[in-house]
């Protein structure tokens, strides 16, 4: 950083308010995953943020998209529309912290799937940083079965946030090709749109209008959801993605303790040294790999 660049330090702190916004939506959608199941929370809580973003962006009075543009917000809501049902079917199924700190396997599930698309080398410290993740996802299981806390449906959840994390993984390379096509509230908002109108395909099967009480937990997520895409985006318009890539990170302990305080859910050892595990070796992985064009969060 030169000597006259701006202080990074108010975008890093608002960006972990936006990583801490992102987690209480968790909580409200971990409950709404309860009572309604997956499909239905996601359903209504994007369905309610087509309206909330649609309301901000046709404000602004945008220009219609290209057809490639919406092309690729179409593809990419896809991917989203996948990544959100399996995250929080598994969230319903496994304490916060768990599957956060298992989540944090896509940036290492990223290095291979760019190689693959995007035609990247994958360096020996890349491939060790990878095997140091996937050991703290062991240990995370195995504290999990050693203390007897587990069923079938458990390690199916387990696997939920393994297929969850693939998806985010190829997410974040279609979000570099376009946050270079269109802005924010733009992406922000098709993507709430095109997710909504991919799962309602599924309406005559899976559909369930939600009572009274639940409406308020899922225009909340929805408001959270946006207000964290907003602060996100603004904190990486000013200060390097590799500064604030660490922020992350953070999530885990909302996760903990807001699984603690609304769920009554314990940490464990195992879960806390996994998670220092993955954390590592992201840390390993980012300090060895060229900086990219930073992106926008995508909303689980």
């Amino acid at each position: 950083m030169r000597p006259d660049s701006p202080s990074p330090v108010a975008p890093f702190l608002i960006a972990c308010a936006g990583i801490a916004t992102f987690s209480a939506m968790d909580v409200l959608m971990k409950g709404l995953s309860i009572e309604l199941g997956a499909y239905n929370a996601v359903l209504w809580r994007t369905g309610a943020g087509t309206l909330l973003m649609g309301l901000a962006y046709f404000a602004s009075r945008p220009v219609r998209p290209a057809h490639a543009t919406l092309r690729i917000h179409a593809w990419r809501s896809l991917f989203v529309a996948g990544m959100a049902l399996s995250f929080f079917w598994a969230l319903a199924r496994l304490p916060m912290a768990e599957a956060i700190a298992i989540a944090f396997v896509a940036p290492l599930m990223t290095l291979y799937l760019a190689a693959v698309f995007l035609g990247e080398k994958i360096g020996p410290r890349s491939i060790a940083a990878s095997m140091l993740g996937l050991v703290g996802v062991l240990v995370i299981v195995a504290g999990k079965i050693g203390r007897g806390d587990y069923s079938a449906e458990a390690l199916w959840a387990v696997g939920a946030v393994f297929v969850s994390a693939l998806l985010y993984a190829y997410n974040l390379i279609l979000a570099r090709r376009q946050a270079k096509m269109a802005e924010p509230m733009e992406i922000a908002f098709y993507q709430n749109l095109f997710v909504t109108l991919i799962l309602s395909l599924g309406a005559p099967w899976f559909l369930h209008l939600p009572g009274t009480a639940s409406g308020p937990p899922i225009v909340g997520a929805a408001l959270l959801a946006t207000l964290s895409l907003l602060l996100l985006s603004w904190a990486y318009a000013r200060a390097e993605a590799q500064i604030l890539a660490t922020t992350e990170y953070t999530g885990f302990l909302w996760a903990m303790l807001f699984g603690w305080v609304f769920y009554a859910e314990p940490v464990t050892l195992p879960t806390i040294a996994g998670a220092l595990l993955i954390v590592a070796a992201c840390l390993i992985v980012a300090r060895k790999t060229p900086q990219l064009d930073p992106i926008e969060p995508a909303a689980a």
